[in-house]
C-alpha cells in the first residue's frame, strides 16, 4: 500500500503557484508568437534599458542561459531592427546591446502583455487579489532580503 506524504501549505502553495504560471507562460507565450517573439526574445527586450547597453554576459546571466543562447536570441532582434549589437565602451571586445525605438514600441507592448494577471487570479474577488497581493510582497521582501532576486531584472 502506498503512503502519501501529506504536503505542506508552503508546498501546497508552490504547487498551486507553479501551475498558475506553467498556464500563464503557455498563454502569453501564444500572444508573444503573434508578435513573433519567443518568451526568451521577449524577456530580453523586457530586460534591456533604453539608456544604457547591455553587455551579452550580463544579459545571459539575467536570463538564466548560456551566452551562445544570448547570441542567437540578439541575432533575430537585431534582424528584425529591435536591437543594435555595439562594441562597449571602454572595451571594443564586450559586444553590448542596445534597444532601438523599433524595439521600444514592441518592448511597450511585451510589458503590457507580461504584466497580465492570469485569468483565474483576476477572477478573484478584489478583496482576494488585495489578500494575495500582500501576502505575494512579504515573500517578495523576503528574498529582497537574502539578496535572491537581484538578478531577475524587476
Amino acid at each position: 500500500m502506498q503512503t502519501k506524504t501529506k504536503m505542506s501549505p508552503a508546498q501546497e502553495a508552490q504547487k498551486f503557484f507553479f501551475e498558475l504560471g506553467m498556464v500563464q507562460r503557455m498563454k502569453t507565450g501564444a500572444k508573444l508568437a503573434e508578435l513573433g517573439l519567443s518568451f526568451s526574445q521577449a524577456h530580453a527586450l523586457r530586460l534591456l534599458d533604453p539608456d544604457e547597453p547591455m553587455p551579452m554576459s550580463a544579459l545571459a546571466e539575467r536570463l538564466f542561459c548560456d551566452a551562445s543562447n544570448v547570441t542567437g536570441i540578439a541575432d533575430r532582434l537585431e534582424a528584425r531592427g529591435l536591437v543594435q549589437r555595439e562594441s562597449l565602451v571602454g572595451d571594443r571586445r564586450v559586444k553590448a546591446l542596445t534597444i532601438t525605438p523599433s524595439g521600444m514600441k514592441l518592448r511597450k507592448q511585451v510589458l503590457e502583455l507580461m504584466s497580465q494577471p492570469p485569468d483565474a487570479i483576476a477572477a478573484l474577488s478584489d478583496a482576494d487579489q488585495r489578500a494575495l497581493r500582500d501576502i505575494l510582497a512579504r515573500a517578495v521582501e523576503h528574498l529582497r532580503a537574502a539578496g535572491e532576486s537581484d538578478q531577475l531584472g524587476r
